[in-house]
């Protein structure tokens, strides 16, 4: 019988959580889950976008995305509303407080990725960047 090969999405998970505890407790301070940040995170690097577009860039599956935003929207960190022109659309963008909420994590986010990179290599850092992006555009 083979030996079966490496599994890469096994990897991949186990790479995730392992940089995730870099982070998790920043999060934590913040009362943030890593689903919220990622989309707090998206909507600053992106501006607002349709909650199907939010969805599919934070890899979160649409009806979750529903709960994530709801509670964002409670909290105030996110609003969301319909144009006028297309009312089958959904936009999300962050409020000033999201704003804000995002300079606030900044600091200890930048501080983390310090941390990982001082012990893994600027070079090897960005060479795994490019790679996971390489990775992304294979077409299945």
């Amino acid at each position: 019988m083979p030996t079966p090969r490496p599994s890469l999405t096994l990897t991949l998970l186990q790479a995730r959580e392992a940089a995730m505890a870099f982070f998790r407790p920043s999060l934590n301070e913040h009362g943030l889950t890593e689903q919220q940040w990622r989309v707090i995170r998206i909507l600053r690097q992106h501006g607002e976008m349709e909650s199907y577009q939010l969805a599919e860039q934070a890899c979160i599956l649409k009806p979750s995305m529903t709960g994530v935003l709801a509670r964002l929207e409670r909290d105030g960190i996110v609003r969301r509303w319909k144009p006028p022109h297309d009312q089958r659309r959904m936009l999300v963008g962050l409020t000033e407080q999201g704003q804000q909420c995002f300079v606030a994590m900044s600091e200890d986010m930048e501080r983390n990725y310090q941390r990982i990179q001082a012990q893994f290599g600027e070079e090897k850092m960005q060479q795994l960047l490019d790679l996971l992006h390489e990775l992304k555009r294979i077409e299945p």
